[in-house]
């Protein structure tokens, strides 16, 4: 039989219930930070390099030259093509300079680019035609072939010691030109209006093409390689799932030269990689306005670990192609520090590009010197403030992050009626910030054991002895 208590439930003084809110409130904060990491390592078990026959495709038994001259693109596509052909294996790039077009890979062939070789891309853009199936700054349309393309095939991957040179100084002054202005305004104006995507056509004009871009494709590997100078955005998987870019090491100074953009994909692991770029580091995006609530893909279960960004706009961004989302992102055990990189973390975006960006952990950061700010996250890139999208940026937690100099420590802009929400940070030493943070709009931040120019942060821009 079940005894009814006679005593009388406990009254709780008005004097200590807001004692116990803001108690449960940083309880709660600690707990998502602790509780985000148990993630981590579910996304990391789904997440398999594809692995291939013991069988060679030897380039140069297809008619490569590796004397820097002559143009090897359709012996290394036959390669290729003979390789997945046979149930797959490695098309080997062996020591030599190999000038080449455009490298379509196929299933199950891993592209392996030995210690002493050099693929040079050419710098004739009719080499990187036929037009196809792209992704330009978020808007899909029909472009340049991408450097080195992939759509929709499965296993594959580009390996090795050996070099890749998107020889990007041909390409980079098209920035400046009247036409690509043009060709921008008028593939954005296509996205907007729903114009179909085979009407979009730019080959053969002025939007240069990314470096590599794998596209719907699934299973992917890009380890050991070096990467320089691509014409555009150097790494770009594109709706795409389970890809792990290793050891890579990505230098370009261009214009837009981002060194690894994931976009629209799913379960990614980027560790062991060295960037030194002329643009975000690492930037991950899904899509840009109209175009992106047409496909409606997020960016999700991305882990960034081990990597190290020197130059950039940012060591790892968010953005700003991002209205389809962005979810569950984990960066740990990074270096950034470069008196040329502009943040560390940023996140951007406005309200014409709309999206969310929820549940992004970042821990056990080392960052010596960048330009602008710790953590920027900003609801006014490039000053937009005119669409009808508001931003839903939420569940941002820093845990275990030191700067030795920046000009703030924290730059968080949102709006008024679509406020930034719950930004933790959790033993942080933020050291020698020029400014004062700039905290406007600003939902439930919490600081705990966080030290900004050595003194305790108590609350948003509120500091204390």
């Amino acid at each position: 039989m079940t005894r009814k208590s006679s005593a009388s439930p406990a009254i709780i003084p008005n004097s200590i219930l807001p004692l116990l809110v803001c108690l449960i409130l940083l309880t709660g904060a600690a707990g998502i930070v602790n509780a985000g990491w148990e993630q981590a390592d579910k996304i990391l078990s789904r997440i398999k390099a594809p692995t291939f026959p013991d069988r060679d495709f030897n380039i140069t038994d297809y008619g490569a030259v590796g004397d820097g001259k002559t143009i090897c693109t359709e012996a290394i596509n036959k390669a290729i093509t003979a390789a997945s052909k046979a149930g797959g294996g490695r098309v080997v790039v062996g020591a030599g300079e190999f000038l080449t077009g455009a490298i379509y890979l196929k299933s199950n062939v891993n592209l392996y680019v030995s210690e002493g070789a050099v693929i040079k891309f050419s710098n004739d853009p009719n080499a990187y035609l036929p037009a196809v199936y792209t992704r330009w700054e978020g808007v899909e349309c029909m472009n340049y072939s991408p450097l080195i393309y992939a759509y929709k095939e499965k296993n594959i991957a580009i390996t090795g010691k050996g070099l890749l040179d998107g020889q990007g100084a041909n390409w980079w002054g098209w920035k400046n030109k009247p036409q690509r202005r043009e060709d921008r305004t008028k593939l954005f104006d296509q996205g907007r209006d729903g114009v179909p995507v085979k009407e979009r056509q730019y080959g053969g004009k002025s939007l240069s093409p990314n470096m590599i871009e794998p596209y719907r494709c699934k299973n992917i590997l890009i380890e050991g390689i070096k990467i320089i100078n691509g014409p555009f955005w150097h790494i770009h998987p594109v709706l795409s799932q389970n890809i792990t870019v290793r050891n890579v090491r990505v230098d370009g100074s261009g214009p837009n030269n981002d060194g690894c953009d994931p976009e629209s994909c799913k379960d990614v692991l980027i560790e062991g990689c060295y960037f030194n770029t002329g643009d975000d580091c690492i930037a991950i995006k899904s899509g840009r306005n109209n175009d992106a609530r047409r496909v409606n893909v997020p960016s999700e279960n991305i882990i960034i670990r081990n990597c190290e960004m020197k130059e950039g706009h940012a060591g790892v961004a968010i953005g700003s192609e991002i209205t389809g989302g962005a979810r569950n992102i984990f960066v740990e055990n990074c270096l950034m520090d470069d008196p040329n990189q502009d943040r560390a973390i940023r996140l951007k975006t406005n309200s014409v590009r709309g999206g969310f960006i929820e549940n992004v952990y970042v821990r056990n950061i080392t960052i010596g010197q960048v330009k602008e700010a710790v953590l920027l996250i900003d609801f006014f890139y490039q000053d937009i403030e005119k669409g009808n999208y508001k931003p839903i940026v939420k569940n941002i937690n820093l845990e275990n992050v030191t700067s030795k100099k920046s000009k703030y420590a924290l730059f968080l802009r949102g709006f008024e009626d679509a406020p930034i929400r719950d930004v933790h940070l959790k033993n942080c030493t933020l050291e020698n910030n020029e400014s004062p943070d700039v905290i406007s709009n600003v939902k439930n931040l919490v600081m705990e054991n966080v030290k900004i120019n050595g003194k305790l942060a108590t609350s948003a821009g509120a500091e204390a002895d």
